[in-house]
């Protein structure tokens, strides 16, 4: 694993994914095994919680958009440095996402990128490199609530 500029190290989660059918559990599997590798999970506090959920379901979303507007998504990459999450769903079209006029929210479907927009402290998309064909790459990015268990200080007892 490489190190940031920051000195924090770099870690680098890749699933290869084919086809629609199972695909958003897989990478919600896939995803809660890293946050429990990295420290987010299990969650000490509600904060802690509602971020890891907070993930989960942005990971969903954009799987989801994949497998509804881009027959799959191809692979998921998770990078974790200092504190951030950055999620990353390729797949082959190549058709950014754009939000949609605003629905009402009683009506279904439609609020992914609404939900993008609320959770993650950024989010975009991006043509994929030269050398891996065709398509797109939709990345959001979330902030760690608190420290990793390991990184916290403890209090002096004296």
């Amino acid at each position: 694993m490489a190190e940031s500029v920051d000195g924090h190290r770099n870690q680098v989660r890749r699933l290869v994914l084919h086809g629609t059918r199972g695909v958003v559990s897989r990478c919600r599997d896939f995803t809660t095994e890293a946050l429990t590798d990295w420290g987010w999970l299990p969650a000490e506090t509600a904060e802690e919680r509602e971020r890891a959920e907070d993930v989960l379901l942005l990971v969903s979303e954009v799987v989801t958009n994949a497998c509804l507007h881009a027959g799959g998504p191809e692979e998921l990459v998770l990078r974790h440095a200092a504190g951030r999450l950055r999620v990353e769903v390729a797949d082959a079209s190549p058709v950014h996402p754009r939000m949609r006029v605003t629905r009402s929210p009683a009506l279904p479907g439609g609020h992914g990128l609404m939900v993008l927009e609320r959770l993650a402290v950024a989010w975009g998309s991006e043509d994929k490199g030269s050398g891996d064909g065709a398509g797109k790459v939709v990345w959001l990015e979330v902030s760690r609530p608190s420290p990793p268990p390991w990184g916290r200080r403890r209090a002096d007892p004296s």
